[in-house]
Parts: structure tokens; C-alpha cells; sequence
């Protein structure tokens, strides 16, 4: 077998900076390429259909006719790295669908969700003519739900970590 040379920690957070707002299918198998990892764009759509990788959003391109194109959270390349680190361990795909990864896959989607449905909120305050008192109230409200949405997304991420944890672990009383 072909060794492979996973992704270290500073090159899963230089390409999440410099791909923030996401990544074609082709570009995140480039990427992995290189090192040795095999995942063809069918394993890619596999593991996608399999809840381990986030679904991508169509994104129009610009000019006319051009149609639109699938970006992928970048989030997907440090889960692939993980699921193939995992099977070098000798994990199954189903061993990894029943780990954390899984769940942090629907955990991220919470946490966009929340952050989409946030920024709209205050996009339309932004764009409305309420007086000086009541603005205020209302980005402190804003202000308060995305401080509580981000313990929430915390809180559900410790509990996910804590309940697929191996063996006799004890999570840690924070």
C-alpha cells in the first residue's frame, strides 16, 4: 500500500483561512492528492451521503449562462483527514459513522444555520428605521442570542464528545 502523508494542524488551518468560504469538489481532492490519499469523487460524494462530510450550496458563478458549481465547507478537508486517519487506523466506515465525526457533521450545520438565521437578523436591523432606545434593545437581544447560540453549539459539541467517547472515559466536569 501507498503511503500517505496526512494533513498537519497549521495546513487544516491556513487552507480553512484562505478557502473560508468553501471549496469545489475537485479543488478539496487536489489538496489530498499530492500526499497519497486515495478519495476519488465518488468516495468523496459517498462519504457526503453518509452524513461524514458537510453537503456543499450551489454558488452562481458570474456572467451569463454560467450556471452554478457546489462549494464544499472547508470544514470537509479537515474531516476527510480525520476519516482517512481513522481508517489507517483500521477503522471501518461504519466504526467512524458511530465516532464523533458524524455528529460534528450535523453539529456545524447547526451552528451555520444559526449563524445565517443571526445575520439576517441584524442585516434587517440594519435596514430598518427603529429610534435610538429600541435599536439598542434589539442589537443587545441579538448580541445576547449569539453568545447563547455559541454555548449552545459548545454545550451539544461537549456532550457528542463525551457520549461517543471509548471505553471508560469520564468527560471532564466543565
Amino acid at each position: 500500500m501507498e503511503a500517505m502523508e496526512l494533513l498537519g494542524p497549521e495546513e487544516i488551518e491556513r487552507i480553512e483561512r484562505d478557502h473560508a468560504g468553501g471549496l469545489p469538489v475537485r479543488a478539496i481532492l487536489e489538496i489530498f492528492r499530492p500526499r497519497g490519499v486515495q478519495l476519488s469523487e465518488a468516495t468523496f460524494r459517498k462519504y457526503v451521503q453518509a452524513g461524514l462530510l458537510p453537503r456543499s450550496r450551489r454558488v452562481g458563478r458570474k456572467g451569463k449562462h454560467q450556471g452554478s458549481r457546489g462549494l464544499y465547507p472547508v470544514e470537509a478537508v479537515r474531516r476527510i483527514n480525520a476519516i482517512k486517519k481513522m481508517m489507517a487506523e483500521g477503522h471501518t466506515l461504519e466504526d467512524i459513522k458511530r465516532s464523533f465525526l458524524f455528529h460534528r457533521n450535523h453539529i456545524d450545520q447547526l451552528e451555520r444555520n444559526l449563524s445565517s438565521v443571526l445575520d439576517g437578523f441584524q442585516s434587517e436591523l440594519g435596514d430598518r428605521p427603529f429610534g435610538g432606545e429600541h435599536r439598542r434593545t434589539l442589537e443587545e437581544q441579538l448580541g445576547a442570542l449569539r453568545r447563547r447560540a455559541q454555548d449552545l453549539v459548545r454545550d451539544v459539541a461537549r456532550l457528542g464528545s463525551a457520549v461517543t467517547a471509548h471505553g471508560d472515559e469520564t468527560p471532564d466536569s466543565q
